[in-house]
């Protein structure tokens, strides 16, 4: 794949990929903001974690998985979660009893539960969220509201990251980096990588590596937008790190669909992978 083949690729397409604790092998618009579709769950767990860390939270307290959610635009009532718009139809099983956050967050992974993702951000807290990009060094990246807040949405608060933004977040917790500060401790960055590569639905950047390879990733998909965001555990080479961010116009008639951005995702994953022995190959030759 070649500059030329992403320049004719309708809308923007960032590219993050390099090793980890290292300076990037290859960036494309990386610094570009993209509407965050479900990439935002990766801050709001690892809000999480670092709640439990300084023991604002204790993740393995059960709470109630209640469908009723306080929006970010403050004169709106309070906001739900569509049932048809999720993944994970366990946590709506819970709906009206009680679950620990650990186990929500975690189906807000592997499942990318929209409603899990709710309850878990309702009880970590919006400013929470904020602190994590701050403390992974994220430029641009903001997790403003919860999913399905129609009434923040109309407002214009928003949830946006980039794919530098995402490299950084994901890099700190696979090395535990503080930078600038500590995203959360050694033994809760391990618990989330290994919640990351629990992940079940395994598309985009994943599709482009090779069966049984392992992988921490979380991607995010609405109309027009498909991100893959990962830190790649080949067995005969270093750990890298691999984000793909693709928002498509939506108004362009005959372009793009979204099967077209998740095979994009995906060759970008597969020609990384071939240049994993020697990633600054892919300087001369993205």
């Amino acid at each position: 794949m070649t500059p030329d083949d992403l320049d004719a690729f309708p809308g923007t397409v960032s590219v993050y990929a390099g090793p980890l604790d290292a300076p990037p092998a290859w960036t494309r618009h990386a610094e570009a903001t993209h509407y965050a579709a479900s990439t935002m769950k990766l801050a709001v767990l690892a809000a999480l974690h670092h709640a439990a860390d300084t023991g604002r939270l204790d993740p393995d307290a059960p709470v109630e998985v209640v469908n009723r959610f306080t929006s970010a635009r403050p004169d709106a009532p309070p906001f739900s979660c569509a049932r048809e718009y999720d993944n994970d139809a366990a946590v709506w099983e819970r709906l009206g009893r009680r679950e620990t956050l650990r186990w929500l967050a975690e189906r807000m992974i592997v499942r990318s539960s929209n409603f899990a993702t709710n309850l878990v951000l309702e009880h970590v807290g919006r400013p929470a969220v904020a602190q994590v990009w701050e403390r992974a060094g994220a430029r641009h990246s903001v997790t403003a509201r919860g999913i399905e807040d129609f009434a923040a949405r109309e407002a214009g608060i928003t949830n946006l990251v980039t794919a530098a933004d995402l490299a950084a977040l994901l890099g700190a917790v696979a090395t535990g980096a503080h930078r600038p500060g500590p995203i959360a401790s050694p033994a809760a960055c391990a618990a989330m990588l290994d919640v990351l590569c629990a992940q079940q639905i395994r598309q985009d950047v994943a599709e482009g590596l090779p069966a049984g390879t392992r992988l921490a990733h979380k991607n995010g998909w609405v109309r027009g937008v498909r991100h893959g965001a990962a830190v790649v555990f080949p067995d005969d080479a270093d750990a890298y790190l691999l984000v793909v961010c693709t928002t498509i116009d939506d108004e362009q008639i005959g372009g793009p669909t979204d099967t077209d951005a998740r095979q994009l995702a995906a060759d970008i994953s597969a020609q990384v992978w071939q240049a994993r022995h020697d990633l600054s190959t892919l300087t001369s030759h993205p």
